[in-house]
């Protein structure tokens, strides 16, 4: 699928990841709406790019909704849809205060896991009512990370939502295959998000110095390069791709 016109919405737009990725196929001719709880930034984002911009959980059902129905009254039936949203919080197990709570936990899991769900089935149920371009309807990209294979201590919510995520992709493309709509995820490694440019300088090099080629941060650029070659691509379909460099993340 070209994204020259074609209805994009990207959550987790308004920074890191989802940020590059509007601002890439927005540069392809693609009409972008941009989803993120933070209302600034979905805004600078969407200003930046002529997009839409859309504040909201998608963890939730009701904004969501909202967001498509905004997003498709500027530019049409949603075609791709981008899964960059997502928090994390690291904790162990048991820890020095007991065992970790079961709130923090489930919010993860919620956010991540059942965030992309969400917008993936109410984004599907949209695209199915849009004639096919070419072989296909619609294109959806989750955004797990290398912490599903290899998660670190601490990683235990976190992993298990990027786990999910990963575990869903192929039987999720199976299920939507006959509506004509791919699914893939994207596992990134260590990459230069708003997270990691709040440490110093000598850390990002440091933690930069641990993948094995090239030996430095993903730029953001890179994953959106990767999220644009996939819209493009009718043969990637039900697959988790890593994109880390060659990085096997240590146990801490």
């Amino acid at each position: 699928m070209q994204l020259q016109d074609v209805s994009v919405l990207i959550t987790g737009g308004g920074s890191g990841l989802g940020a590059a990725t509007a601002r890439a196929m927005a540069a392809k001719g693609a009409k972008v709406a941009v989803l993120d709880m933070n209302k600034d930034n979905a805004e600078a984002v969407a200003a930046e790019i002529g997009g839409v911009a859309c504040v909201g959980d998608v963890s939730e059902e009701a904004p969501v909704q909202e967001a498509i129905a905004k997003a498709e009254a500027a530019h049409g039936v949603i075609r791709v849809l981008v899964n960059c949203a997502g928090i994390g919080a690291a904790a162990k197990t048991v820890g020095k205060n007991g065992a970790l709570p079961l709130d923090q936990f489930s919010r993860v899991i919620k956010v991540n896991l059942i965030g992309s769900f969400n917008c993936i089935r109410l984004v599907a149920e949209r695209m199915q009512s849009a004639p096919p371009i070419g072989e296909e309807r619609g294109v959806v990209i989750s955004t797990a990370s290398v912490a599903a294979f290899d998660g670190q201590v601490g990683q235990a919510a976190y992993s298990a939502s990027k786990g999910g995520i990963v575990g869903m992709t192929l039987p999720v493309a199976r299920d939507l295959a006959s509506l004509n709509i791919r699914v893939m995820t994207i596992a990134p490694g260590l990459f230069l998000t708003p997270l990691l440019k709040g440490l110093p300088e000598e850390a990002q090099k440091s933690l930069g110095a641990q993948v094995p080629h090239p030996a430095r941060l993903g730029d953001p650029s890179e994953y959106a390069m990767l999220a644009v070659h996939i819209v493009e691509n009718p043969m990637l379909n039900g697959e988790t791709i890593r994109l880390d460099g060659a990085i096997r993340m240590a146990p801490r």
